[in-house]
């Protein structure tokens, strides 16, 4: 049985899905920034006047694609899909709220 540990992994893992031309999506795994409440409220405050890159600069750390993660190639992602940056920021905020969290 997993326990709950109150001092929390400064990352954790979650799936995204990428919304791609022809109205499909495909999976990618994404490592995310673990963030209290308190850090996560302030971190949307900091957000309004980025850039999509730069919020999934600031919410994730890596990803599980061939091509490294670097500012360049997340840019590349939301330029060629162009819903990425969205369901990039929608799955972290759901992840930090707990929205998925099953009993």
């Amino acid at each position: 049985m997993a326990k709950l540990i109150l001092t929390a992994e400064p990352t954790f893992k979650a799936p995204v899905a990428i919304p791609v031309p022809g109205g499909k999506t495909t999976t990618v795994s994404f490592t995310f920034t673990w963030r209290t409440r308190d850090q996560a409220k302030d971190w949307m405050e900091s957000i309004e006047k980025m850039s999509d890159e730069e919020i999934v600069l600031s919410a994730a750390t890596g990803w599980e694609l061939d091509d490294d993660f670097n500012a360049e190639n997340v840019k590349a992602l939301c330029q060629k899909f162009g819903g990425s940056a969205r369901a990039i920021f929608n799955t972290y905020v759901d992840e930090l709220r707990g929205a998925k969290a099953k009993n």
